[in-house]
């Protein structure tokens, strides 16, 4: 009887209705873990784009502890929702998500993530939803979720900038389930490695290091400016935790990698000189050496006014690089 009330709201008000909207509770398993991937978009979206519910989800709690999902529950949840609807898409609305996401990567740069991100809850809600519970081709079914990933992610760095912590790990935690279900390891990366950055700002050295190491081993053929995008942040987490051999380590092993990645390329990825930079300063930091953390800031400041630095669209969120 549920779907039917939820389906029957959703058709007269012509959007996507979660559970709770409807006064129904949401499906759980056995193990009290939501059955609907979808769903749990729809209600998180939903919450994010109403001013009158944004302050109540931003005070949700940071999770220590935390869960990685695995593919095969949420590609079996995805599949369930998609069965039996007759409407088709294809790349180009995949497309479109994907322009989307590039559009409110650049509000927010320009304005900040108080500004976009309901726009990016409200496209979540009304427009990918509906892509979701579309037919499609495999290829354009992985398409979609990897795109529906990318802007989850998006999302949830907006939160962090906002300081809504707990809403931001839960677009992080949505963003790793579709970005799994799609077998997209660079935005599964990417996440884990944001979901680090984030613990490491709110003083839990000891996840946010955990996250970076999951990060590196979800990519273990990494090109080298992927691999000098994680070791960063694992070696950028390990300073923070006071662990001095393994960070210098790992900020070796980034500029090892990052000289590789520059001499094979003509342009710099989204993963730059200047961002190496910003991580040399940040174990710098983190290992007492202020002075040097300053210096460090300087050189990322100095690389981010070259051409082709990398320093704009997606690169300011923390997007992965494609080598």
């Amino acid at each position: 009887m549920r779907p039917y009330i939820i389906e029957a709201f959703s058709r007269r008000l012509e959007r996507q209705v979660a559970h709770t909207e409807a006064g129904c509770d949401v499906p759980v398993d056995d193990r009290g873990q939501r059955l609907d991937t979808l769903e749990e978009l729809v209600e998180l979206g939903a919450g994010d784009m109403l001013p009158s519910r944004r302050g109540v989800l931003g005070a949700g709690l940071f999770a220590v502890a935390l869960t990685i999902p695995e593919r095969p529950d949420v590609v079996g949840r995805l599949e369930a929702v998609q069965a039996g609807h007759a409407r088709r898409i294809g790349m180009r609305e995949v497309d479109a998500v994907a322009a989307m996401t590039e559009k409110v990567s650049e509000l927010d740069d320009q304005f900040g993530g108080r500004h976009a991100r309901p726009m990016a809850a409200a496209f979540l809600v009304n427009t990918v939803a509906a892509h979701l519970r579309a037919d499609a081709s495999e290829a354009v079914r992985k398409a979609l979720l990897s795109a529906t990933a990318d802007l989850l992610y998006l999302t949830g760095f907006m939160a962090v900038d906002e300081g809504a912590h707990g809403l931001a790990q839960r677009y992080y935690l949505l963003a790793l389930k579709y970005a799994g279900a799609a077998e997209d390891h660079l935005t599964f990366c990417t996440t884990l490695r944001g979901m680090s950055l984030q613990a490491i700002d709110l003083g839990h050295t000891g996840q946010a290091m955990r996250l970076a190491d999951s990060a590196a081993a979800a990519s273990p053929a990494a090109g080298p400016r992927m691999r000098a995008f994680l070791a960063g942040q694992q070696a950028h987490s390990y300073a923070a935790d006071g662990a001095r051999s393994q960070a210098l380590a790992y900020i070796e092993e980034a500029e090892i990698a990052m000289d590789k990645a520059e001499s094979r390329a003509k342009a710099f990825g989204s993963y730059a000189p200047s961002s190496l930079a910003y991580h040399v300063s940040q174990v710098r930091y983190g290992l007492g050496d202020k002075a040097g953390a300053i210096e460090s800031l300087k050189e990322s400041d100095r690389h981010r006014d070259c051409p082709g630095s990398g320093a704009a669209g997606f690169a300011s969120w923390g997007r992965a690089p494609t080598q």
